[in-house]
């Protein structure tokens, strides 16, 4: 099997291993919380981005790794946890709080669609192998960080009830 068959067969079942585990597990548990500690619970997650960086460490990826993947991807992570860090400390200055989430959770999702973008215009399955100890980030961590974006963004978008309202409100 070829290098690309080999990681496009990890993407792929690193996503289904996911959803499996997240509807059967991680979704159930979120829809139980209050919209706050939903966020909370997903920012946790998130505010490990910062690993990201080990896109741009030698010794970690190899020297064939893209430029083009590796900065925007390292980068991107960055911001997106120190964003989600930021939502954690402001959690109590609700207004302040639900910025953060938004912006961590808008930051995170264009940074991975732009790292697969990117991946893809660098050829970057057949060469996976320049990963390194980085390989597992792409396919057991990514799948992950997708799908709670995708969450948050459904419970930032479903109506909440006028209590949780009212309750932010008298947080402010």
């Amino acid at each position: 099997m070829s290098t690309e068959t080999v990681f496009q067969t990890h993407l792929v079942l690193g996503y289904v291993a996911w959803l499996l585990c997240f509807g059967a597990y991680g979704l159930p548990w979120l829809r139980s919380l209050d919209p706050v500690a939903a966020q909370r619970a997903i920012a946790t997650l998130h505010s490990f981005r910062f690993f990201g960086l080990v896109f741009v460490l030698p010794g970690v990826v190899g020297p064939g790794l893209p430029a083009s993947f590796a900065m925007f991807a390292a980068y991107g992570d960055l911001a997106t946890g120190v964003l989600a860090m930021l939502a954690l400390l402001s959690v109590r200055s609700r207004p302040l709080f639900w910025l953060f989430v938004a912006a961590f959770n808008v930051v995170g999702t264009v940074d991975l669609v732009v790292d697969y973008y990117h991946a893809i215009q660098a050829g970057l399955p057949a060469h996976a192998q320049e990963l390194g100890a980085a390989y597992a980030i792409p396919v057991i961590y990514v799948p992950l960080l997708m799908i709670t974006h995708i969450t948050a963004f459904y419970f930032l978008m479903r109506p909440r009830r006028a209590a949780a309202r009212a309750a932010d409100l008298a947080a402010y």
